[in-house]
């Protein structure tokens, strides 16, 4: 058999197969669903206030992958203007929040209360859609005025090939932090 022949037999063949094999892969990510929960815990101190949050991904580089949430005072107060307080949110600051223009659309929004808060994404989300095969880690902070600071950490992979859930706890700023993926 002429090898020239052969080549030029093959060549489309794994082009066609790359291609089905990439068109596989988006498929499972744009159908594949990131549901994290945050608790805030009810704190019982003479002087109260809601903790600016940030939700994002980060990845093996630790770099910022995708910025999912981030709960700070939108007006000014009292205390000043709410974006001043952002950078107590140290490690979401300096990986990626120094270099944002707040607000974010889709991304900014109010402090919350005390309590469990949902968020969930699929997998075409402008967010999660970017997202590349591989190992990630959902990084949660959390830092209140008067208070402390605290960062949670919950590694996966992307996308997901079966249903898994991991789960952890805060020490005082943040009570239990809960990913749920799902293909």
């Amino acid at each position: 058999m002429n090898p020239i022949k052969y080549r030029t037999q093959i060549l489309p063949s794994l082009a066609l197969l790359s291609i089905a094999l990439c068109a596989v892969a988006y498929a499972q990510s744009s159908s594949a669903k990131l549901e994290a929960s945050v608790e805030i815990p009810r704190l019982n101190v003479s002087e109260y206030h809601r903790p600016y949050v940030a939700v994002w991904i980060q990845n093996k580089e630790r770099e910022v992958a995708a910025n999912l949430t981030v709960w700070y005072q939108m007006s000014d107060g009292p205390e000043g203007e709410g974006t001043k307080w952002l950078p107590d949110l140290r490690q979401w600051w300096r990986r990626s929040g120094r270099s944002l223009e707040l607000p974010i659309d889709g991304v900014s929004g109010a402090t919350r209360p005390a309590g469990q808060h949902s968020l969930k994404f699929s997998g075409d989300d402008e967010r999660l859609a970017t997202l590349a095969p591989g190992e990630y880690e959902l990084m949660v902070e959390a830092a209140r005025e008067v208070g402390g600071r605290e960062l949670i950490q919950l590694p996966f992979t992307w996308p997901p090939t079966k249903v898994s859930t991991a789960t952890a706890a805060g020490q005082s700023e943040l009570g239990e932090i809960s990913l749920t993926l799902t293909p």
